[in-house]
């Protein structure tokens, strides 16, 4: 999946996020495993969820200011370092039969925190490993590896392991956090370095606005982070029903629902890789409302739907708009944002598009408890129709030429 085009450093960027993400896979299943094993409490059980959701909310900004404040390389690297050491502890005691529910919440809360500034660090050091035109297909590239390492191999590994010995996940966890954190300190040093203020930072206050009052004032960028965070209300609500969806309604076997995830995990491995194509062919802000399309037109499939095979394809085609979607947007911004922001403006649209998905989330429970399941996919499918049609009217080149990319810097205001 990697491309010797990209160069050396990109492959190891690559491998620590592949190996990274395997990890994850493993852990936060079995995360859920373990307090199902402690308590029966659904409450509980879903503060542990609950713990890991809140830190980007809480933090996710300030993740972003010392993102630009510290060397990139070495904040991943140490980050990295630190998961390593929690989780090992944490399989420590689930070995010695002394982790109880405090310290799930504890574990989960401070991965997730320490997580928003590693998503912030490594957001901002891509583009200072390959090329700005290849940033669509390096991008791709990490979304294609990292659905392949979590959704094929770490997530249905969690179950076994965890049924082996509970202490086993957790521990080769640690081991993939550290052999992160080794292959990130392998990159280039000067490669890692970003570009920063003469005049030095100010108050970190003063540095979140700074970021956000440049998102603000980036016309295209505000206005599809706004997009994203309306689709993420639909893609939350559909997220909470899927499952019973899946069941009740597309008539999915109870044994089968490994392999119609699986279809829409190889539905976004197929989207990651042909993102960089499609820019290419259409330029990177038409080729988000063309996807906009694509993933309403597949929605409104999956809504109709009442099998599982045409239900698959109809989800698969929705995952891979979803992973283009993520990796064309992310690789406008990275080309547009000042380097010496850019993990302050990434971390401003993670945040804005955060805050829609509890809303969705608990918008389809309540709606799929009175009505069924069927209304919410329906709704959501409404929503994209309508986020669409914004999209198409808002998103418009701003001359009659359409440049593969667009520029690297943007007037501000």
């Amino acid at each position: 999946m990697t491309s010797s085009a990209l160069g050396r450093d990109f492959r190891l960027l690559w491998s620590a996020a592949v190996a990274s993400r395997f990890g994850d896979a493993l852990r936060t299943p079995a995360l859920a495993l373990l307090a199902a094993t402690l308590t029966r409490d659904p409450r509980v059980i879903a503060a542990v969820t609950v713990a890991a959701q809140l830190p980007p909310l809480l933090f996710g900004l300030l993740g972003g200011v010392y993102a630009d404040r510290w060397d990139r390389r070495r904040t991943m690297a140490g980050i990295d370092g630190v998961r390593a050491a929690v989780v090992a502890a944490l399989a420590v005691a689930v070995a010695a039969d002394r982790a109880g529910i405090g310290l799930l919440l504890v574990a989960a809360f401070l991965l997730a925190a320490l997580g928003t500034l590693f998503d912030s660090a490594s957001f901002a050091l891509l583009p200072a490993l390959v090329p700005p035109a290849a940033l669509p297909r390096a991008n791709g590239r990490l979304q294609a590896g990292a659905a392949v390492a979590g959704g094929f191999l770490g997530a249905p590994a969690a179950g076994v392991l965890f049924a082996a010995a509970p202490a086993l996940p957790f521990a080769l966890d640690a081991v993939t956090f550290a052999a992160a954190a080794l292959l990130v300190l392998a990159l280039a040093p000067p490669a890692a370095v970003p570009v920063r203020p003469a005049t030095g930072h100010g108050s970190v206050w003063g540095d979140i606005v700074e970021g956000v009052r440049w998102l603000r004032g980036h016309r295209t960028m505000w206005r599809v982070t706004l997009l994203a965070a309306a689709s993420n209300l639909a893609i939350s609500g559909i997220m909470a029903v899927l499952v019973l969806y899946a069941l009740d309604v597309l008539r999915v076997p109870p044994a089968g629902y490994g392999l119609f995830a699986a279809v829409a995990i190889l539905g976004g491995v197929a989207g990651a890789l042909g993102s960089d194509r499609l820019a290419a062919r259409l330029g990177t802000v038409p080729a988000l409302g063309a996807v906009l399309a694509a993933e309403t037109l597949a929605l409104t499939g999956f809504a109709l739907a009442r099998h599982p095979v045409p239900g698959g394809f109809a989800l698969a085609a929705f995952a891979a708009g979803t992973v283009v979607w993520n990796s064309l947007w992310a690789s406008y911004g990275q080309r547009q944002v000042p380097s010496r922001l850019l993990g302050r403006v990434g971390a401003a649209q993670r945040m804005i598009g955060l805050l829609t998905a509890p809303v969705g989330a608990g918008l389809a429970g309540l709606v799929a408890a009175a009505y069924g399941t069927p209304p919410v996919v329906g709704a959501a499918a409404g929503v994209f129709a309508l986020v669409t049609v914004v999209a198409w009217r808002i998103l418009r080149p701003a001359g009659k030429s359409v440049q593969p990319f667009p520029p690297s810097r943007a007037s501000v205001g």
